[in-house]
Order: structure tokens, then sequence, then C-alpha cells
């Protein structure tokens, strides 16, 4: 899903670059004054765990692979706005270190997975979360919220490629959204077990103290 340098026309590059730009201005002030002190510490940590993570890939089917997006993690546990930052975080250190996705690309590689996925993922979960209580309704959101924060990231690139004039819309839209429906099964699965591990740690060592969850905070 990371877009490489040549592939997207100046103007859709530069149009996404401008929109990430002002996303994430909104998310530095957003996260100035929402971010608790005891909060601080795991935006390193989230960085350093979905970078990690990604680095690990899981089989998908015809030889293809995937790996953790990490945008629904993050946002899950600490918020769409941290969820920009951290991710965008990831994303520069890879196209700067492991040249994942061009320098031009840079915006609209932001704007898909440090952007779109983390929202969409956000919104799912605060609204499957809202409908069910308890552990089994938690880990549904949080697969939905996961699922569906790969797909939207994948149609966003999708369309930059079509208007870019890259790739027919009629091609890269069924082969990139049928790839990644697979994917967004084990993005949910991985991020659901997560979730759980790192909620029931919290709990444990924080009793009393308000779920690190975003949907449980009152």
């Amino acid at each position: 899903m990371h877009i490489p340098d040549g592939f997207l026309d100046p103007k859709v590059w530069a149009g996404a670059s401008a929109v990430s730009a002002g996303a994430l201005a909104g998310a530095l002030a957003q996260t100035r004054k929402a971010l608790e002190e005891r909060q601080v510490p795991l935006l390193g940590v989230m960085g350093a765990f979905i970078f990690a993570a990604q680095m690990v890939n899981f089989p998908v089917a015809g030889g293809t692979s995937g790996h953790l997006l990490g945008a629904a993690l993050a946002a899950v546990l600490l918020g769409p706005w941290s969820a920009m930052l951290i991710m965008t975080a990831v994303l520069v250190i890879q196209m700067l270190f492991f040249y994942d996705g061009g320098l031009t690309a840079l915006g609209a590689n932001v704007l898909n997975m440090a952007v779109i996925a983390p929202w969409v993922a956000y919104g799912t979960y605060r609204l499957f979360a809202g409908l069910s209580r308890g552990s089994t309704g938690r880990g549904v959101a949080v697969f939905l919220a996961s699922w569906l924060s790969v797909m939207a990231a994948a149609l966003a690139c999708s369309l930059e490629l079509a208007l870019s004039g890259t790739v027919p819309l009629g091609v890269v839209v069924p082969a990139m959204m049928g790839w990644h429906a697979l994917i967004g099964i084990g993005e949910g699965v991985i991020t659901t077990v997560a979730v759980a591990f790192v909620s029931r740690v919290w709990d444990l060592e924080q009793p009393g103290q308000k779920s690190l969850t975003v949907g449980e905070r009152k």
C-alpha cells in the first residue's frame, strides 16, 4: 500500500500532501490538549511496536503476504489524534531508511494510512463498542474497526492511482480491495488480540483507573 515515487500525478500528490499537512497540524494541537501525562510514554512505545510489527509478514493467498498496518491499534488505544502522529512517524522512518514509499508520495501515504485509516477505525470502534457491551462486543468492534481501516486506506490508494492515470479505476479497485479484504482479516485478528492483552495488563496494573481503550473512557 506504500506508493513509490513516480506513480502519482503532481496534482494528486500535492493535493494529498496539503490535506495531510493540515490534518497533522490539527493532530498536534489536539494531542497537546487531550493527551494525559500517563499516556505520553505510550506514544513512543506504540510507534516502536507498530514499526516492528510491520516487519512481520503473514501469508494471505497466491503467494502474497500482508502485514499489520497498526492504525486501528493506535486509534483504539490512544485515540485518532495520537494515532495520526504515531503512524506518520512510522511512515517517515520507513521511507527514509527502508525506501518503503516515495518522498513525493509521502503526503498520499500519510493521508491513506495515518489520517483516513485511524479515523475510520476510531469511528467504527466507537459505533460498535457503543452498541454492545462486554469483552465479546469490544472484540467484535476492534476487529471490524481494523478491517475497515485497511479497506478504507486501500480504497484511497486505489483512487489516487486511478486519478493519476497510473492504473484504470476498474482494474485497480477490484485488485486492491480484493487482496486487502484478506489482509484486513489478519489485521483484525492481530489487533483484537493486542488490544485485549494491553487492556487486560493495564487493568491489572492500574486498578480503578480509566480504561486505556478510547471507547470506554467517560
